[in-house]
């Protein structure tokens, strides 16, 4: 079975949904998109529930990834790789923060060689995809932001105490506030804030949300097929002519399926999909394709390499009337949430009239706040509980950006997630686990997230077979410099909490009991720099933040255009020159819009709008980042 289109985007996620969405806009241009995954869950909808889109098959690619030289405190030794796999893609199972990156981060990726990915070029692409619900919660930068576009953009509400106060914590240990998405991050010494988060009405504002979903899908011009995973990229023609011609698929466990794209093939499956895929189509590194029993078609030596992440090591506090427990959570999903057997309520609700007075209480309540957040979007639910940030420069280099991001989480979880999505035996890392992670504990977690990482993983592949996963290698602290930032990251985590509000009383920071009798170390004293660095080596955690896997200069041209290949290009976050200095989802959306619009120009699309100069698009907008 075949059919024919324009364009053919594979993946439809951060930055494939954008594009597709975009191209479609015009109704004489043929387009389709292509996803392994299905429609989100309606759970996906709520922000907290996103620890539960991890670690599902259903949502989620399952990744695995050899760590280097961390993850010693993980199951396996294996760090775990969230990916999303529906409609929407990551951008429906990540904790919805929305960074953009430090204007420094891409005027970098111009001088190295990117051109048209300055700031002053990005900005504009930022700006349209934005829906900002303002609020006076934040400081905001007003002519660097939108609040009429498709992405929701807000505040989460009502904001936690804790939130406040870490931000307060932040302002006292000498990190200004500000706005982080501004067009000046405020210098070395950082800026502090509340979260602007991808949301709308206290619901996730994913890409499938935000570009796809409702009008957008029923255009009879865009097909979008759920359930396909992409095997090969098509190619045609001799080595140094080669063109792509459409795409082979799986629906199901068996059978194979074609498309033609008469106009090009655009790789949207993320800094581990689209390597991935670039492979098992013949281009990438020539020995390791053949290795693998791969026809090599075009030699391109860094397909798969220079990969990037964030890592952040948690450091647990009891934090009474900060921490969230996880029952208020749980209460906070409604009465579903709260059935046997991991909850109070009968399993059965034809049993709920049987129920003691206080259960009936409990069931009135949890209606009422599932309620309340549907109708009005308030609610302890309206967020990941990830809610508040720092950003600053260590002094330790990369004087162009912030290479430090510190955030607070406002709960410690319960023993299924840590052992579930953070691979974690409980009994290790804590002293008494049943007391620490009990559903009434109140728990907070500060993140030390360095955020300018030199060292570089790999994405290889395993087989020739496209339904076994890449061989996935983090090499995290392969450079010595990373955990000379981390350290330092965490003394500055360790003094915000130190600069609490005096009205709480933040307890002594929770060090796992093998490495703190390793260490001689003695509950509330000052950690030392072996201690940190050993925590570091046993429980740093991908921040899923990959990137870079085929990035401008070294597999595609600035315009995103496989180098060797006629009509296939690849946009995404594997594109990135570099991580940028903070969440990477908002940069993938802009690449997504920017991508678009070179389509658009190169093939003469009718799009509702160019946001820059058309035909050029690489020509910088009328904007000044001043």
């Amino acid at each position: 079975m075949s059919d024919t289109f324009d364009f053919i985007v594979v993946g439809a996620g951060s930055a494939g949904a954008v594009i597709a969405a975009r191209l479609s806009e015009d109704p004489s241009c043929r387009v389709a998109l292509l996803e392994a995954g299905g429609r989100p869950p309606v759970e996906e909808l709520i922000p907290a529930a996103c620890s539960a889109m991890q670690q599902n098959p259903q949502t989620d690619w399952m990744y695995t990834a050899d760590a280097g030289k961390c993850g010693l405190g993980l199951k396996g030794a294996r760090m775990m790789m969230p990916r999303g796999k529906m409609l929407g893609g990551s951008s429906g199972i990540n904790y919805m923060a929305y960074v953009r990156g430090h204007p420094g981060d891409f005027d970098a990726w111009a001088e190295g060689g990117a051109s048209g990915w300055s700031y002053r070029d990005v900005l504009p692409y930022f700006k349209k995809s934005e829906g900002l619900s303002p609020s006076d919660d934040i400081s905001i930068d007003a002519p660097a932001h939108n609040t009429a576009g498709p992405l929701g953009v807000s505040v989460r509400a009502p904001v936690l105490a804790g939130a406040r106060e870490f931000v307060d914590a932040a302002v006292a240990a000498g990190i200004p506030r500000g706005d982080y998405n501004g067009r000046d991050r405020g210098g070395p010494g950082g800026v502090a804030s509340l979260f602007q988060t991808s949301t709308r009405s206290g619901k996730r504002s994913s890409t499938f949300h935000a570009f796809i979903e409702g009008d957008t899908e029923k255009r009879s011009n865009l097909t979008i097929i759920t359930g396909a995973q992409v095997t090969r990229v098509l190619l045609d023609g001799a080595t140094g002519h080669l063109a792509a011609t459409g795409v082979e698929y799986r629906v199901g466990s068996a059978e194979t399926r074609t498309a033609f794209a008469t106009k090009e093939v655009i790789l949207s499956g993320g800094a581990i999909g689209s390597p991935h895929l670039l492979m098992l189509s013949g281009i990438g590194p020539r020995a390791e394709l053949e290795a693998a029993g791969i026809t090599c078609r075009v030699d391109s030596p860094h397909v798969g390499k220079h990969l990037k992440d964030h890592l952040h090591v948690g450091l647990f506090f009891p934090a009474p009337g900060v921490g969230i427990p996880v029952n208020e959570l749980g209460v906070s999903f409604g009465p579903s949430a709260l059935r046997a057997p991991a909850g109070p309520l009968p399993a059965n609700p034809d049993d709920d009239a049987q129920m003691p007075p206080e259960l009936q209480g409990l069931k009135q309540e949890a209606e009422r706040r599932i309620t309340e957040w549907a109708t009005t979007g308030h609610g302890l639910i309206s967020s990941s509980l990830y809610d508040a940030a720092a950003w600053y420069s260590t002094g330790l280099g990369d004087n162009h950006s912030h290479d430090a991001q510190i955030a607070f989480f406002a709960c410690g979880y319960n023993d299924d997630l840590w052992q579930r999505c953070l691979c974690v035996d409980v009994n290790q890392y804590f002293d008494d686990a049943s007391k620490r992670l009990a559903g009434e504990a109140q728990s907070m977690i500060v993140l030390a997230n360095p955020v300018q990482p030199h060292s570089e993983g790999e994405i290889v592949l395993a087989s020739a077979n496209p339904a076994d996963h890449p061989t996935i290698r983090m090499n995290y602290y392969g450079d010595p410099h990373d955990m000379k930032v981390m350290v330092a990251v965490l003394r500055r985590a360790l003094d915000i909490v130190d600069h609490w509000p005096a009205h709480r009383k933040i307890g002594p920071l929770l060090i796992p009991p093998f490495l703190a009798s390793k260490h001689g170390h003695i509950e509330g004293a000052m950690p030392s720099d072996a201690l940190l660095e050993d925590l570091a080596l046993h429980y740093s955690f991908t921040v899923y933040h990959v990137t870079s896997t085929c990035r401008i200069g070294s597999v595609v041209d600035p315009r995103l255009k496989v180098m060797g290949v006629e009509r296939l290009r690849v946009a995404d976050a594997s594109v990135m020159p570099n991580v940028v200095s903070g969440n990477t989802n908002a940069a993938s959306i802009m690449i997504g819009e920017k991508a678009a619009e070179m389509l658009a120009a190169d093939h003469s699309v009718k799009l509702s709008e160019f946001v820059a100069e058309h035909p050029s698009v690489g020509a910088a907008a009328d904007v000044n980042p001043a």
